[in-house]
């Protein structure tokens, strides 16, 4: 019998990125491997504003999160570009998102935010 993909919410993530009820975090492991499961970017918002995790320690753990065999996501490419931005500039994780789908779907974004702009220019360049 095929097991149906599991998409996990960001609470689930979050225990397990960080560990901090251990029961919850064993059964979330267990979850991840043992079926595919699809992951939901909102947890960048819960991790910096709720946990106050910097910048560079959320993409890190997402990006190692991403890298487990059965994680999967809708647009893997877009999503790992996008954590990598949000890393290491200081635009909000959707805007890094927006950049995202430019320098790596090739999406026209329109939009009047100066500092987005000159991001996708300086991105589009690399």
């Amino acid at each position: 019998m095929v097991q149906k993909m599991r998409i996990l919410d960001a609470n689930m993530i979050l225990r397990y990125l960080l560990n901090d009820n251990i029961q919850m975090a064993d059964e979330v492991e267990n979850l991840i491997y043992s079926h595919e499961v699809l992951i939901l970017p909102e947890v960048v918002y819960v991790m910096s504003s709720v946990y106050k995790m910097n910048r560079s320690d959320i993409a890190y753990g997402l990006i190692s999160f991403l890298e487990t065999d059965n994680v999967r996501t809708n647009c893997g490419n877009v999503l790992y570009k996008g954590i990598k931005l949000y890393g290491r500039v200081s635009l909000d994780f959707v805007d890094c998102l927006l950049c995202a789908y430019h320098t790596v779907s090739g999406y026209e974004i329109c939009t009047f935010d100066k500092k987005l702009n000159y991001l996708i220019k300086r991105e589009s360049k690399d």
